[in-house]
């Protein structure tokens, strides 16, 4: 049996198909962004390369669900890529070639699923692997995904339900896949009334990978995740959506870091709350999703600063978004910041000093035990922000080093006082003298 906080003890990296290529992503794209990946992030330690949504529809072409769509599916009720669009995967190889020419280049391959068992199978009445049951005899038909048309929930009692979710592990170790996201299953929203229904499903998916052999991340979504159930969360998944999608829009990002003051006492190795995809660089590439379509970010520079560093604070899964081969040099310059990259990978004691309407300040330590102070101004214009550093037991004098701009400040003591852009951060490593 695998135990699951052995793996994913720092918040996971990488990149996703959903924010540029939605439903349709295909073969070459989600190679292509490994590559890019490859030559250009690895070595600052993006790894994961995920599939997003809809992997086995022949028919999607967009950010869009077509209702009650043919999907490829194998005998046992499991559903397999469009060959249409990811070729090697003919022929019954499913996902494991481009996992092995991902894992070639040193990183690791994720794909999505949507909780439960497909309609399409219940339908037929197909088999399950590994029990003389049938797709029939598990489904729960009650259990459903307001906005997408694939799947039943699994009834968690039903004889060879446990049985179903290994064989789709089993067949996913077997393809060599490293992270698995998990949709329809943090929030349940068929149910507003107890949005963690889904809490056994959650379970079984949890006894799967343990039993399948192989090491698998997992990560839940929709958020908002019930933070009255992070115990459950902890003990059985290693990341969750605090929130719906996350797109370039400055009042999600401010909203986030309400949902970081709440979520983070609940941050730990091997738990990561999850403040989804990183909408950077060029996104929105097969249809407007909530602006234009093919656009790079709206976000302006200042507030792409401002989100990774409230991610990196506060220690969420850092998952870039864009069409990673378009990025301009600017894009680049963003996502390879060591110092913030650190932060976000090794820093401790990560916890929010005070918000307000206007502003917000973090605090935490970096991997070398150095005291790192965030600011952010949260108002509409540019501002001046204070911190009373002896509140928080700052009693010597310290040289400030901006982790964005590497530019020194000397003689800070009693008050750190700062003039912040509009929507920006500033994140200063406080040394001593």
């Amino acid at each position: 049996m695998l135990k699951k906080d052995t793996y994913a003890q720092r918040p996971p990296m990488g990149w996703n198909s959903w924010d540029c290529y939605g439903a349709a992503v295909n073969e070459e794209q989600l190679l292509g962004n490994a590559e890019y990946i490859r030559d250009n992030l690895k070595d600052f330690g993006w790894e994961y390369v995920v599939c997003d949504i809809q992997w086995y529809e022949p028919k999607a072409v967009s950010n869009f669900y077509n209702n009650f769509t043919e999907l490829c599916m194998d005998e046992y009720s499991r559903l397999i890529p469009a060959e249409n669009r990811f070729p090697s995967s003919a022929n019954g190889v499913g996902f494991r070639a481009i996992a092995d020419k991902i894992h070639a280049m040193g990183l690791k391959f994720g794909i999505h699923i949507m909780r439960g068992i497909p309609r399409q199978a219940v339908h037929r009445n197909t088999p399950l692997k590994g029990t003389d049951r049938t797709a029939r005899q598990i489904a729960q038909g009650f259990s459903l995904c307001l906005w997408n048309t694939d799947m039943y929930g699994v009834n968690s009692r039903a004889e060879g339900a446990q049985e179903y979710y290994n064989s789709l592990f089993e067949l996913y170790a077997s393809w060599g896949v490293d992270f698995v996201k998990v949709d329809d299953i943090a929030n349940t929203e068929f149910k507003p009334h107890d949005p963690y229904s889904a809490r056994e499903e959650i379970e079984m998916i949890r006894k799967a990978i343990d039993c399948c052999g192989r090491e698998m991340v997992l990560s839940l979504s929709p958020g908002p995740a019930v933070i009255s159930e992070a115990f459950h969360l902890s003990q059985n998944a290693n990341m969750w959506r605090m929130t719906g999608d996350f797109w370039d829009h400055w009042d999600k990002l401010f909203n986030m870091f309400e949902r970081c003051e709440k979520w983070a006492p609940h941050v730990k190795e091997g738990c990561w709350p999850d403040c989804d995809m990183l909408p950077l660089g060029k996104i929105s590439k097969n249809c407007s999703c909530l602006g234009d379509r093919d656009r790079y970010t709206n976000f302006t520079p200042d507030e792409q600063k401002t989100m990774l560093t409230l991610w990196s604070v506060f220690r969420s899964p850092l998952i870039l978004g864009g069409e990673l081969r378009e990025n301009r040099p600017e894009d680049l310059e963003v996502i390879t910041n060591r110092d913030i990259i650190e932060i976000n990978q090794y820093s401790s004691d990560n916890r929010q000093l005070f918000r307000s309407r206007n502003e917000a300040a973090w605090y935490c330590k970096d991997k070398n035990g150095n005291d790192v102070i965030a600011l952010f101004n949260l108002s509409d214009e540019e501002k001046e922000i204070s911190v009373d550093l002896r509140h928080y037991g700052f009693e010597k004098k310290y040289e400030g080093i901006n982790l964005w701009t590497k530019e020194k400040t000397e003689g800070i003591e009693g008050t750190l006082t700062a003039k912040i852009n509009a929507h920006a951060p500033l994140i200063l490593r406080l040394i001593e003298g």
